[in-house]
């Protein structure tokens, strides 16, 4: 058995139901932050599941079906652009993650957060830093939340075809900017990630 799941099972010896969290697209000029939550059974090992950045967007979507069909439970959760733009993206992010902790069906003990802040939860919290590459179930996290904000990328790609979403994910990348400066913003963007422009 891989570090991932020795990580999860020292923190459930010691606190119960463990719950991972991870958030995704805290970076991109355009589309909602997503956050996703995962229990994970004590015993269920998903094979090839790591940090949803060292994954090929196959390899992605096909541990996103197995992470859903073996979770104990499961919730993914979104801020808008407009929450972006009202409370800051690290707020929304929080914002975010509390959503998909309290979406869950099953009620955890004890939340492993990806990274070095952890939202305001009324059940105890730990961040991870580097939770993604530490913890299975933050891992697990990690792949709902970046698949989910994937597809809703597409999505938004057929509305505004111009903006080429599907490329870049709303992300800064040239071509992008290069759609920015000839169309200028749509309401999907996060204006205030565009003063550069």
């Amino acid at each position: 058995m891989n570090s991932l799941y020795n990580f999860d099972n020292e923190k459930r010896s010691i606190h119960g139901v463990i719950c991972g969290v991870d958030e995704v697209g805290r970076g991109p000029l355009a589309g909602a932050v997503f956050a996703a939550a995962v229990i994970l059974p004590e015993g269920v090992i998903i094979e090839g599941l790591d940090d949803s950045k060292k994954l090929t967007e196959k390899k992605r979507g096909l541990l996103y079906d197995e992470i859903i069909e073996k979770a104990a439970a499961y919730a993914i959760a979104q801020a808008s652009v407009m929450e972006i733009e009202e409370l800051n993206i690290l707020q929304a992010a929080m914002l975010t993650m509390k959503r998909a902790v309290e979406a869950l069906r099953i009620k955890p003990d004890y939340v492993l957060i990806d990274g070095d802040k952890t939202p305001k939860i009324n059940i105890p919290c730990e961040a991870v830093v580097k939770g993604d590459a530490a913890s299975a179930s933050i891992a697990a996290a990690s792949v709902l939340a970046k698949v989910a904000r994937d597809r809703e990328m597409f999505e938004l790609a057929l509305k505004y075809p111009q903006y080429s979403f599907e490329k870049h994910k709303g992300y800064g990348t040239k071509l992008h900017y290069e759609a920015l400066r000839k169309h200028g913003a749509c309401e999907v963007h996060r204006k205030s990630f565009l003063k550069k422009l």
